[in-house]
């Protein structure tokens, strides 16, 4: 029983952070939808449970360097796109097949910082890839790194909203 708890676990957390192809989500979108020089790999992200239209939703890709993940200047790429709630989605042509991590904040007020009380709490909406944890403090690299591979490539990201 505590097994197949487990599996179950798994197959939820796989789904929820999404290594998993979208389908059924509406059209790839087109080369000229997708930042950074065109290659052979293109990473589709799919930021999901947005709670308005408002502002714009800005994607950061981190290259495979911990050092880099969070740091200023530390993108590898980024894109802001206007908020289409419930799902918003990004394109990006990555140099090569990699590991990667993403962070996402939901820019309602368009100001384009990722807006925190006096405390330093998030008073907007955010996520990383593979949902890693963020109970106490940002994540790390490696709990928001994945892979991807050759050709084309699909995440989802969930917002987590501050209470």
């Amino acid at each position: 029983m505590k097994a197949r708890s487990v599996l179950i676990g798994a197959i939820f957390a796989t789904l929820a952070a999404g290594s998993v192809r979208a389908e059924g989500l509406g059209a790839p979108p087109a080369d000229r939808d997708c930042v950074g020089r065109k290659g052979d790999v293109r990473l589709v992200v799919q930021v999901g449970a947005l709670r308005s239209n408002a502002g714009e939703v800005s994607i950061t890709v981190y290259p495979a360097d911990p050092e880099r993940f969070l740091a200023p200047r530390g993108k590898l790429l980024r894109h802001r796109v206007k908020t289409s709630a419930p799902m918003t989605q990004a394109c990006f042509n990555l140099p090569v097949a990699d590991a990667y991590a993403v962070a996402v904040y939901h820019d309602a007020n368009a100001d384009r910082k990722f807006d925190r009380n006096t405390l330093g709490v998030p008073t907007e909406g955010y996520g990383f890839s593979n949902d890693a944890p963020t109970r106490y403090a940002t994540p790390s690299y490696d709990a928001a790194r994945f892979m991807v591979k050759p050709g084309d490539n699909t995440i989802r990201i969930k917002i987590r909203y501050p209470r």
